[in-house]
């Protein structure tokens, strides 16, 4: 019933109002009892509350009283604080004066009386703003009191500066306390205020004797001149750089006068009279005037003027000449050099010209050593077929006219004219290769090569030089599988046999064979030859480089050359270890393809067996009459029955006439009138109804015919045609390849 933090005069008087209430309820009480002694247990219980109550109220009248001396003893030590401090202080709590001290009210004593406790902010502002005693403010007392009620509690302070009479000044300071609480202090600067003017008055009582110091020691000429043009000011450099004499330069002498007795004594040498006087007209337009001017004397003078804040002129002349000097060597060493580098860019664009033309030339010399390179590509590519056809019916009847005269006298003949045909074969081939090679539009294209395939068809192919030679030739060949062109690395492989053999005596052998390395095999050449010095194994692979013991007349120095390009460009590695007089490795180190199962290995058996008589019916396509002679020939010999054709039309004309298929065909690839060997098989397959086996014999060395071959089941061997391939290839097809098979 009764709030604790309520004042106590409220709470003593509800606890006076409760007791009442309790002293008219007893009463009533009583009046309605039934009974004396329940109307005396009634006042007994009654008297014990009022009693209890009067306690309660003595003691809260006397935490009353001291709470009263406690506030009046903090006010007056608040009050003797206030006295005790220098300056005037007022606090302002809820916008109202609290309490200030005397030193605040008597600063202005004919408006003290209305700054009494209660009063507003704004109204102690403005009774202040009324005295007689406030001389000036310097700010304004309602934004001051605006900001400082903005400002955050305990922020800075806002100040203001008022003058008093008899000259005393006064900062005002306002700060907020707390969230409804302003301080306002006023302290006393009358001494700070006077010694800053004293301090002001005294500089500028000493300002000209400053002035004219730093005039005298500056280096360049300064004159000031009022707004009515006379001198003010100036030092003696102006005077001695311009050459005025010491009546003509004197406080109060005309600007005009001056700008006219320069121009009569000419002291500006480059300046004409006309200009000079128009001087003070552009200084009066532009607010500034910028010369640099010769002086009589041969000086460079710079001339700044400029138009001061009152309306007056500033005159400045600076010594440059040798700046000027320096400048004009300057743009002298400048101009030299501009001159320079226009010869030099002059000489820079004759070369470049020049430059220009002989790249053009050797544009044009490089188009034309291309073309010849094209060209001769073109040329070696187009005559293959034309070269290699005389040399393949020379050797087809070489080889009859050896089978002929065995036994004979003719026969040691025969056998070197064989061997020399065969050097032509190997030097045409080589030549051919390396133009390929070369050719920019002859790739090659590495495709899955068995590599025991390749050994012993290089077996076959070179046994029976190495039996004319005296040599034993031993192929032990792996079955694995490589990543190469075949038929360039068939080349290579050739190439390395024939080398060996070739520098091999007789009675030495030569050994090829495979050694596995992880995922790489390496193809080795080992010969018992004469070997090669170290100094020409690095050589050796160049296009036309022999060996210094390489005796006349073993070749050109090509074989090499064709094994080292086409293992570059296959990615294959070629190494050589060799020493004179005992022998020599050649190897070929190539990846092999994974995945790829590898069949059983196979010898190659040195006897070849016993030739027996070919009873077949062959039918050979050939537009040379020359080769279709000889081959004609050599199959007659071997016991073969041959239909010779020299077109497509003469091989339908023999089937119709025979009225049955032949055993095998044997076509040229190039035809006349645009024919084709593929063409004529597949023309006369579609003729007979059966599939016939088919060898195309070509000196096309593409891998499309090879590929075609494959598809369409005919056997490719390149011109010259070697024989010892060209008959069991032809048993062969023969045997597994039966004419009775249905053509699909």
């Amino acid at each position: 019933m009764i709030d604790p933090d309520e004042p106590l005069e409220t709470q003593v008087a509800r606890q006076a109002k409760i007791i009442d209430a309790l002293m008219r309820r007893a009463n009533r009480q009583h009046e309605v009892g039934g009974s004396a002694y329940g109307a005396f247990q009634s006042a007994i219980a009654l008297q014990g509350q009022i009693w209890a109550k009067t306690r309660d109220l003595e003691r809260t009248t006397d935490e009353l009283r001291h709470a009263r001396d406690d506030t009046q003893r903090m006010r007056k030590n608040l009050a003797d604080a206030l006295s005790a401090m220098d300056g005037g202080v007022a606090l302002f709590t809820a916008g109202r004066l609290e309490v200030c001290n005397d030193i605040f009210l008597k600063l202005l004593p004919d408006v003290s009386e209305r700054l009494q406790p209660g009063l507003t902010v704004e109204d102690c502002f403005a009774a202040m703003s009324e005295s007689r005693h406030l001389a000036t403010v310097e700010g304004n007392f309602d934004a001051a009191l605006a900001q400082a009620r903005r400002g955050r509690v305990g922020t800075s302070v806002v100040s203001l500066v008022i003058e008093l009479a008899g000259d005393r000044w006064y900062q005002i300071n306002l700060q907020r306390t707390s969230a409804e609480n302003l301080v306002l202090l006023l302290t006393e600067i009358t001494p700070i205020v006077r010694r800053n003017r004293s301090e002001k008055e005294s500089l500028i009582d000493r300002q000209a004797d400053y002035l004219q110091a730093v005039f005298e020691n500056m280096t360049s000429g300064v004159c000031t001149f009022s707004p009515a043009g006379e001198v003010m000011m100036y030092n003696q450099q102006f005077r001695q750089l311009l050459g005025l004499p010491y009546t003509m330069l004197q406080h109060g002498t005309d600007l005009q006068r001056l700008l006219d007795f320069v121009a009569q004594h000419r002291l500006i040498a480059e300046a004409a009279e006309h200009d000079i006087h128009h001087w003070l007209d552009r200084l009066e337009r532009q607010g500034r005037l910028r010369r640099r001017v010769r002086h009589a004397t041969g000086r460079m003078l710079d001339l700044h003027a400029h138009r001061l804040p009152d309306g007056g002129v500033l005159l400045e002349l600076k010594d440059v000449t040798l700046e000027s000097r320096a400048t004009e060597m300057l743009e002298n060493r400048v101009a030299e050099r501009t001159a320079e580098l226009t010869r030099a860019n002059a000489q820079l664009r004759e070369q470049f010209d020049e430059m220009a033309r002989v790249e053009e030339e050797l544009r044009v010399a490089k188009e034309r050593a291309e073309a010849a390179v094209s060209s001769k590509t073109r040329f070696l590519a187009a005559a293959s077929h034309d070269l290699l056809q005389p040399i393949n019916a020379a050797k087809l009847l070489i080889a009859t006219l050896m089978d002929t005269t065995a036994d004979t006298r003719f026969a040691p003949m025969v056998e070197r004219l064989d061997g020399s045909f065969c050097s032509i074969e190997q030097l045409l081939h080589s030549l051919l290769d390396i133009s390929r090679l070369e050719s920019t539009d002859q790739a090659l294209t590495p495709t899955e090569v068995c590599l025991g395939t390749l050994m012993r068809s290089v077996w076959e192919d070179q046994t029976p030089l190495a039996q004319r030679k005296g040599v034993q030739l031993d192929v032990v060949p792996n079955m694995c599988f490589v990543r190469s062109d075949p038929v360039y690395l068939l080349r290579s492989i050739q190439n390395l046999v024939v080398n060996a053999i070739q520098y091999t005596a007789p009675g030495g052998r030569v050994l090829a064979g495979c050694r596995r390395r992880g995922n790489t095999v390496e193809l080795q050449v080992w010969d018992t030859g004469i070997g090669i010095s170290r100094k020409d194994q690095k050589r050796i692979f160049e296009e036309f480089a022999r060996a210094d013991n390489v005796p006349l007349g073993s070749g050109v120095g090509l074989g090499l050359s064709v094994v080292d390009r086409t293992c570059r460009h296959l990615g294959h590695k070629v190494r050589v270890r060799s020493k004179p007089g005992v022998g020599s490795v050649f190897s070929i180190e190539m990846e092999t393809v994974a995945g790829r199962v590898v069949d059983e290995q196979e010898g190659c058996n040195v006897a070849t067996p016993p030739e027996c008589e070919m009873d077949h019916i062959v039918l050979v396509i050939e537009n040379d009459p020359d080769v279709l002679f000889a081959l004609t020939g050599k199959l007659e010999q071997w016991g073969a029955s041959v239909l010779a054709a020299r077109s497509l039309d003469e091989a339908l004309g023999h089937v119709r006439d025979m009225g049955m298929a032949p055993d095998i065909i044997l076509a040229d690839y190039q035809l006349d009138n645009g024919e084709t060997g593929d063409r004529a098989i597949r023309a006369l397959r579609d003729e007979t109804g059966v599939r016939i086996p088919a060898i195309m014999i070509t000196a096309n060395r593409g891998n499309a015919l090879l590929k075609k071959g494959a598809t369409e089941g005919f056997s490719v061997l390149t011109k010259p045609v070697q024989l010892s391939r060209l008959r069991p290839l032809m048993e062969w097809k023969i045997r597994w390849q039966a004419p009775e098979e249905a053509a699909e």
